[in-house]
This record gives C-alpha cells, structure tokens and sequence, in this order.
C-alpha cells in the first residue's frame, strides 16, 4: 500500500513550507541505509519512493502461501568481512550464523563448489592430499601470459576440463555470452582451494537477519523523518512536493532517459515451487553448470533455519529481458557508463547510488559500505559549503 507523506505531520518532521531535504528513489539498501542515516543521523526529512509494492529491493522476504519465508528474488546470503557493516546492520536486526553451502551437479553426482580437494577426488575417483591436489591443479592448468577473460581465469588455474564441467556451460546461460567474451572479474570472484573448506564464502561474518530482511527494512525506515511511498515512480510524484537533493538508486541510463542507449544488464526468471517434504536437497544452492535451463536451484530453509512440514525452492532462468539484475562485465559496456557517468558528475542536486546507479556488480555489503560512504562525504560536503557530491 502506497503511504503518502504528509506535509503537514503534526509531528513537525514536515512542513508545507519546508517540504523535504532529500528525495530518495528506491527503498533497497543503498536508499534504506540513506534514509536512515540522513534522518536519524543528521535529522534530515526523507522521501523515499520505491515503484514496487514493498521495501527492501531485491533483497526483500516473505512467507509464501505455505508459511515459509522466502526470497521472492532469489536467495540473498549475507556475507561481509567489513566490520563497520556488520555492526550498522546489526542496529537493526539480530542474526542467525550462516554458512553458505552450494553443490554443482557434474557428472551425474553433486560435488562441492567452489572446487576443492573432495570435488576433485569424487568427481575423477582419487584420494589426493592437499598437497597433491596442488600438483594435480597445476599439472592441468594452461599458463598463460595474460589474463583478459572470464575463460582465462579459470583455464590459467584448473585447466580445461574442469572449466568446461563447471564454468562454460554455467556462464553461458547465466550471461548469454561464453566466458572467452566476458571480463576475467566474473569467474575470479570463484576460488580454487586445495583443502576440504567447502563454504561459498570464507568471509569474517557470515549470518542472515534472524527475523529476515524486510524486518531489518522496517526498522531501518521506522522514523518520523522519513516517509514512504511505495507503488510510485519518481517522475509521477517528484514536482509534487519541494526537496533539495535527489538520491538515485535506480539504473543511471533511465535516468537520462537512455540517451546514449541502453546499458545491458542481464535479468532472472524465478520460479517458486512448494513441495510437501521436509528437505528438497542436501545444501542452501544446487548450481546446474550443463544441464537444464536453470542455472541454480535454492532451498530457503537452509537459509532461515525455519522448522516446518514442507519447503519451498526457487529456480533461476537467466534471461535477457525483465527486471536488471546484473551489469554485464565487458569493456563496451563500461565506455557506454562511462558517458552517463559524466553526465551524472554534471548534475549539481543528484547524487547517484547502487548497483544500478553506479554499473557495478555489487555484494549487499558492499552497497551498504557505499551507501554510508555516500552519507559521510555527503555530511562534509554540507559542513563545508562544498556542492554535494553526485556520485557514490
């Protein structure tokens, strides 16, 4: 339901003749944690608008039909090595440890990913050491002097074999583009380890929000000074009422209305299913490299440790068409932000945010860690008499 400010509150955070100091479009964690910080921080009036029907972005939750909480946008794991997030978020939400676990199905069996020391003695029937698997990595991997792309990464460490039972295939449907044409950033965010640590992440704090995102959402937004709307596209509602700054999170092209074209981005089918058993698979996320048109199957209960009768999944179908999702890594698409970026520079009352905003591939903390960067050069900007920064 759409919340509409009131400019006359009696609780005098609004006024008719003040109106607001910030307009915020999006109510995902880059805007959220904005908001948050501006009101309750700086005692900043808010408006935050968001065009879907709920807060939160991609990251938000909800319990479906059957009474289990998902992630109606696919599963969002939190992970970060950043103290300074960790303890922010943490303001807002108690935590469960979590320890994100995720198997690839390779060869008629399902083996750890990223590849390890078991995934290498299950898949091909041996029983290396850490030692020897170091060995066996280098005995199959092809050097190469230069490391541009996606496939390079992965050929330089595990060689080809292994890139095209995990990689090839996986980064063809996620991307629509073979790894030979995306940049080497995409597959190296995935180790290769010598021993048996068969966690995703290796980061310092791993949890997800106890009571889940969108209630860390809530009491984020939960202050006098700020006002949602939800359901409302900024450009319906931004004459209406008077505001000093604008922060935008949404995708930078639209922004400017796709004057130099459209950036691409890559977007995601989600199909939920329900099913009347108590566990669907072993791990949080099963990765489909070769077979299927799904590229990875998740079950929520791993996630949120909720007890229940039955469990809910979701399947992944990328696809080029939809909601963006992912900037596409290659370097004509970086010339092409680089263009709305100057044009972003050049506007004095917008400071743009995210992973839309900005074109970047970013983790939830790391949006967070951008977002309060944002907030403090934005604060000594104010202190100083400076024009407010307009890029994150």
């Amino acid at each position: 339901m759409t919340e509409r400010p009131d400019l006359n509150d009696s609780s005098g955070a609004q006024s008719a003749e003040t109106g607001f100091d910030y307009l915020i479009v999006g109510a995902g964690f880059a805007g959220a944690v904005l908001a948050e910080r501006l009101a309750r921080g700086a005692g900043k009036r808010v408006l935050i608008v968001d065009k879907r029907p709920h807060i939160g972005g991609n990251a938000y939750d909800r319990y479906d039909d059957a009474g289990i909480l998902i992630h109606p946008y696919g599963p969002h794991i939190f992970h970060t090595n950043s103290q300074d997030v960790f303890e922010y978020l943490s303001r807002f939400t108690a935590w469960r440890p979590y320890q994100h676990r995720v198997l690839a199905s390779v060869d008629g069996q399902q083996v750890p990913l990223p590849i390890n020391l078991d995934t290498v003695n299950r898949l091909y029937g041996l029983n290396l050491t850490s030692f020897e698997v170091q060995g066996f990595f280098e005995s199959v991997a092809e050097p190469l002097e230069h490391v541009r792309t996606s496939e390079d990464v992965v050929v330089s460490r595990v060689g080809r074999e292994l890139y095209n039972k995990f990689f090839r295939g996986y980064t063809r449907k996620q991307w629509g583009l073979d790894p030979s044409e995306l940049d080497a950033s995409v597959t190296a965010r995935i180790p290769t380890r010598t021993n048996r640590d068969d966690r995703y992440f290796t980061d310092t704090f791993q949890a997800m929000p106890l009571h889940g995102y969108t209630r860390l959402f809530e009491r984020m937004l939960d202050h006098p000074r700020i006002k949602v709307m939800l359901n409302t596209d900024y450009r319906e509602i931004q004459a209406l009422f008077p505001w000093k700054h604008m922060i935008y999170t949404g995708p930078v092209d639209a922004f400017f209305e796709y004057r130099y074209g459209r950036l691409p981005y890559r977007s995601l089918e989600f199909i939920h299913e329900t099913h009347p058993v108590e566990q669907f698979q072993a791990v949080g996320t099963v990765n489909y490299p070769n077979d299927y048109a799904y590229t990875r199957v998740s079950e929520f209960k791993h996630l949120t440790g909720q007890n229940h009768p039955q469990t809910s999944v979701v399947y992944e179908i990328p696809q080029a068409d939809g909601d963006p999702y992912y900037p596409v890594p290659r370097p004509e698409n970086a010339e092409l932000y680089r263009r709305y970026e100057r044009d972003a520079d050049a506007v004095a009352n917008v400071t743009f945010v995210g992973r839309l905003a900005t074109y970047r591939y970013y983790n939830m903390d790391q949006v967070v860690a951008q977002a309060l960067a944002t907030y403090r050069r934005l604060m000594e900007a104010a202190q100083t008499g400076l024009r407010e920064p307009v890029a994150g």
